[in-house]
């Protein structure tokens, strides 16, 4: 059985375009292209696909998903393994509906708030291997020690402004605007300040890779050209205002 790119695109949540993308990468080739130049994709492909998508949320760029799947040929071990990466991911988001239900009930009956309680399964340690592979140990500590010297309003503040940062690039960009426009640039500029506080000194280099990284990783909430588009708009900052 084989299923057509639309099809899969439709199924997986993702784009015709994405999936070319994997092809042209190497990540994922047609089962086989028919005389119309259609792409088909077969089961193998599929369970392909699935892992692709399980690794990407897990944080990991192309080119590292490309060696996870290289490395380890064996699909139903993988899955097996995401599996219980997924299981441990659904427990994490219970405790974090559990923790806000908590605080209405104690918010609504007056009742004294827990700090352990309100910030149950927000545990943003789980971050530290992927921070450390990708800047270094130094740069995991130095944001994790500013992070916790944050009162629980000045987090809220600080992700409210990473929030606003993502609609106000998500509203240049549906409004046509270029990368290297003045008000694109003075949202880039907004994300560099946003950055600051937790990386201390934001090179040149670092600021035009966390953009790219942005469009490798859905998480950061920007997808297909929009994610482009920022990337575009960091670059263009990083080289006109930030060294090495």
């Amino acid at each position: 059985m084989e299923w057509s790119i639309q099809d899969i695109a439709r199924s997986a949540g993702t784009t015709s375009r994405t999936l070319r993308h994997y092809g042209a990468v190497g990540l994922l080739e047609p089962s086989r292209i028919g005389s119309n130049g259609y792409r088909y994709y077969d089961e193998q492909a599929l369970v392909r696909l699935q892992r692709i998508l399980l690794l990407r949320e897990l944080g990991l760029g192309l080119p590292a998903i490309a060696e996870v799947l290289d490395g380890q040929r064996d699909s139903a071990a993988a899955l097996e393994t995401h599996l219980e990466l997924l299981e441990q991911e659904r427990q994490r988001i219970g405790r974090q509906i559990e923790s806000v239900r908590t605080t209405l009930r104690k918010l609504k009956g007056g009742e004294r708030l827990m700090a352990e309680e309100v910030f149950d399964g927000f545990d943003h340690t789980q971050y530290e291997e992927e921070v450390t592979r990708r800047w270094g140990a130094e740069a995991y500590r130095r944001g994790d020690q500013w992070w916790s010297s944050l009162s629980a309003e000045e987090k809220k503040a600080h992700q409210q402004e990473q929030a606003d940062i993502a609609a106000a690039f998500g509203a240049a960009h549906a409004s046509g605007l270029a990368p290297d426009a003045d008000e694109v640039q003075a949202i880039a500029r907004r994300l560099h300040e946003w950055l600051r506080p937790a990386v201390s000194s934001v090179s040149a280099g670092y600021f035009a890779g966390l953009g790219q990284l942005y469009v490798d990783d859905p998480r950061y909430g920007f997808e297909g050209p929009g994610a482009e588009f920022v990337r575009d708009a960091m670059k263009i900052y990083a080289e006109r205002n930030l060294s090495d």
